[in-house]
């Protein structure tokens, strides 16, 4: 029987004579083909620093406290053609205390996730006042959406407008109406200023990496979340307004000191419909159907329904405290409060029974065990998770034994 296609040769037609020369060289040709590849791949360039395909991780002891501020490093795989991150993309820092027991240590990550951009941005800045002769310690997790250019700015500008009001705070007693006015002053300079930003200084770096490079019309649809916390020897004032969180490990139990601002909350709701604004359900409850929070920095085409105003707790420190996590939602939407909580404390205590260096990586291992978790339960944000060290007895103990 004759084939059905064009170049098929019928029963009847004589095969052509293969060469022999031509499937020997043929082979030769398919052999080499391995050795070839090895060596095109030798030769492609190696990777920007900013994106090597390995886990980064740093530990900074310091004399005295400074600054730290995090850059993000975002790593892609490939696998079955869909773009995903592994849970090896982390960007870790740690602060420790060996010298000063008023410091407390810190542990940071922040990964871009299943996420096509980073948007989340982290500050920390031990000792960042002194106020009454005690150091004071900021710490904020920022949440951008549309995209990260506000989470940016808030991490450069916020800690010092916070510093200049806390320097002319009167007293303890006006903890909040402070913190009130610093995220109000921090909404007003984003939106003077997110779509006529000088190219200068850190402005530069940011403009490099934003999507949008400051210049689309579409800048008010920009915000952020902002949950920030100050840390006295005696207080720890949380100031948060969007849906990342801060929770309190104390004694085992996980206290919140922040309550999320999702637009379908009861009293966010009402006060939504009370300005004209409404709450529509499209794939969760959004504010006009578009934002997925009720209070944000930024957003300016939102306004009056999203605003800047932050719930601001202060709780009193006691001997009871292990330690503060700071998260956007990435890791909230699939990691409970308590499950956090227990896994920061595992490894707090975990390093009680070590020295050195496995003593001062415990803040670190725990914002990278949660970062994990939150990756294993299929988390379809960014993750940016802060510990900080809040045990009053184990700073007491490194004073005296180092003395």
């Amino acid at each position: 029987m004759a084939g059905i296609c064009c170049g098929v040769v019928g029963e009847t037609e004589p095969a052509a004579p293969v060469d022999s020369t031509t499937r020997a060289s043929l082979r030769r040709r398919l052999d080499l083909l391995p050795s070839i590849k090895i060596v095109a791949d030798s030769a492609v360039a190696p990777p920007l620093e900013s994106s090597r395909k390995r886990q980064k991780r740093e530990t900074v002891l310091h004399a005295p406290p400074r600054t730290l501020d995090l850059e993000t490093n975002v790593r892609t795989d490939r696998n079955n053609n869909n773009k995903v991150v592994t849970n090896s993309n982390f960007v870790t820092e740690v602060a420790e205390s060996c010298f000063f027991s008023d410091v407390p240590k810190i542990g940071t990550t922040s990964v871009c996730g299943r996420r096509r951009d980073m948007e989340d941005a982290v500050s920390i800045h031990p000792s960042f006042l002194q106020r009454n002769s005690q150091n004071l310690h900021f710490y904020g997790v920022f949440d951008g959406h549309g995209c990260s250019h506000v989470a940016e700015k808030c991490r450069e500008r916020l800690h010092d407008i916070v510093k200049e009001e806390v320097e002319v705070m009167a007293s303890e007693e006006v903890w909040k109406e402070t913190m009130m006015k610093c995220f109000k002053k921090m909404d007003k300079e984003v939106g003077q200023r997110e779509c006529n930003l000088a190219v200068t200084g850190a402005n530069r770096s940011l403009k490099n990496f934003c999507r949008c490079e400051l210049q689309s019309p579409q800048c008010d649809a920009v915000g952020s979340t902002a949950v920030v916390s100050v840390v006295t020897p005696e207080k720890i004032v949380v100031s948060n307004c969007g849906d990342s969180r801060a929770v309190l490990c104390r004694n085992g139990v996980a206290i919140p000191l922040s309550v999320d601002h999702k637009p379908d909350r009861p009293d966010e709701l009402i006060r939504i419909q009370k300005a004209g604004g409404r709450v529509i359900y499209w794939d969760g409850a959004r504010v006009l159907g578009v934002l997925a929070m009720s209070r944000a920095i930024g957003d300016n085409y939102l306004k009056p329904y999203v605003i800047p105003d932050p719930e601001v707790t202060v709780t009193d420190r006691t001997d009871d405290d292990e330690c503060l996590i700071l998260a956007s939602d990435g890791l909230w939407d699939v990691v409970p409060n308590e499950t956090a909580c227990g896994v920061a404390r595992m490894c707090l205590r975990g390093a009680d029974a070590a020295d050195g260096e496995d003593s001062h990586n415990a803040c670190s291992d725990a914002a990278l065990l949660l970062t994990k978790l939150a990756l294993a339960r299929q988390s379809s944000d960014n993750v940016s998770v802060v510990v900080v060290d809040l045990r009053k007895r184990r700073n007491n103990n490194n004073q005296s034994s180092s003395s």
